[in-house]
């Protein structure tokens, strides 16, 4: 799941934890981690909405100023069907092993 640029960092402290997307069909699963720059997000659900349901206050929660600053991101491709992901950021490990298998300090 990618996200715009200048809502990267809102995700990863934790205060963007949705996004409204539009497509033709879900392009994510609950439970699977997405990678991101650094880190990942992991899906927590994902559940059809519908346009009354997207609302100043939920443009916001995604990250957007308002609704119309939402729409000029959200739709991806010819998709009519609107999604509301939730999710949550996961910090990249502080020990990752690499795939030599050995670990990095």
């Amino acid at each position: 799941m990618m996200f715009a640029k200048r809502l990267r960092e809102g995700v990863r402290r934790g205060e963007i934890t949705c996004s409204v997307r539009i497509w033709i069909r879900p392009r994510v699963t609950v439970g699977v981690r997405y990678r991101m720059e650094e880190g990942e997000i992991e899906v927590d659900s994902i559940e059809p909405i519908g346009l009354p349901d997207i609302t100043p206050e939920l443009a916001r929660e995604s990250g957007f100023l308002g609704v119309l600053d939402l729409f000029k991101v959200a739709k991806h491709g010819k998709g009519e069907n609107i999604y509301l992901v939730r999710f949550h950021y996961v910090a990249p490990a502080a020990n990752k092993v690499r795939r030599s298998g050995l670990k990095v300090k």
